[in-house]
């Protein structure tokens, strides 16, 4: 009989301590601090990570006791990815159910390669700013790409700022002054990355085929890129997409100054918006490079040529 009452005694405390426990971490961090702070998410953070963050930002008494609320309400699926202004004066419950609503920014990621008017409708998409809009006020190849917590009410005009600025951070002094080394301007440099980005899929290619365009845009040649003729021709509405995948020879008669096979010297403007990786691929680009040429086959791996004849071999072998 003894022996069951000491058992039943040993549940009934640890049944009192598990629930002071549970009430206690689920009470403000502070009652009487009144203050909000700006918490943020990163998209597809985990919920261990997120319980980290409260706690490091003094918005939560107890990591494990955040978790089991929020699984208690069932909302850990639900939970944004954004901003939210809290404060420690508020409790778990109250805390856990902010985060699955009422975000102060989104999240938006914009990838590199892509052209204003795909950017204007992932911007538009998000933020409800008509992408007519975003277009007529982007400059293209100076919308870095990049992952951004934009503003909900956010202008055009705002957002493109944001956008410009971070490209500004990303080009450096120090690369502008190297690539006049390379008697380039920032925005030939520009023009070159944004080639190299739609021409070059993998990071050890950007290089060679940087300094192959170099070398052409340096002996006169055209430069011949597919990619230049893909942007002249514009939105696809066949395969709904503005890059064009095949193109026939009377695409390549295209009259457009982004024709850089009839046209020598590089286009008027880019034709994409490139990340850092072109951008340092161009500016430490060597014309020294013995290949003149380069191609692309079916599995996007690149084959360099010094002739034209052995292009021609590469022509045949891969691409027909």
């Amino acid at each position: 009989m003894k022996k069951f009452q000491t058992v039943f005694l040993v549940v009934i405390l640890a049944l009192c301590f598990t629930y002071i426990f549970f009430h206690q971490g689920t009470l403000p961090y502070n009652r009487t601090d009144k203050s909000t702070k700006i918490f943020v998410i990163a998209p597809n953070q985990s919920l261990q990570k997120i319980a980290d963050n409260l706690l490091k930002d003094d918005l939560i008494r107890s990591k494990l006791v955040f978790f089991i609320v929020v699984k208690q309400l069932g909302i850990d699926k639900k939970i944004q990815a954004g901003d939210f202004r809290l404060s420690p004066s508020m409790n778990s419950y109250q805390i856990a159910k902010n985060l699955t609503h009422g975000t102060l920014d989104v999240w938006v990621t914009l990838i590199e390669g892509t052209r204003k008017e795909e950017m204007a409708q992932i911007i538009g998409k998000e933020l409800d700013i008509p992408e007519v809009e975003l277009i007529k006020l982007a400059d293209e190849g100076y919308l870095y790409p990049d992952t951004y917590l934009l503003p909900k009410e956010a202008s055009a005009g705002t957002v493109l700022s944001i956008l410009k600025k971070n490209y500004k951070q990303k080009f450096t002094h120090e690369l502008i002054s190297k690539a006049k080394k390379n008697n380039l301007t920032e925005e030939q440099v520009l023009i070159l990355a944004s080639i190299v980005e739609k021409e070059a899929k993998h990071k050890e290619d950007k290089g060679q085929v940087a300094s192959i365009l170099l070398k052409r845009l340096k002996n006169d040649w055209p430069l011949q890129v597919d990619a230049t003729i893909q942007y002249a021709l514009g939105y696809q509405t066949d395969g709904k997409t503005w890059w064009k995948k095949v193109l026939s020879y009377d695409d390549l008669k295209i009259d457009s100054p982004y024709n850089t096979y009839k046209n020598k010297g590089l286009p008027p403007t880019p034709i994409s918006n490139p990340g850092l990786e072109s951008i340092k691929a161009v500016v430490n680009a060597d014309p020294s490079t013995p290949y003149w040429f380069y191609l692309s086959d079916k599995n996007g791996n690149m084959h360099y040529s010094v002739t034209a004849e052995e292009h021609e071999n590469y022509i045949e072998k891969y691409l027909r």
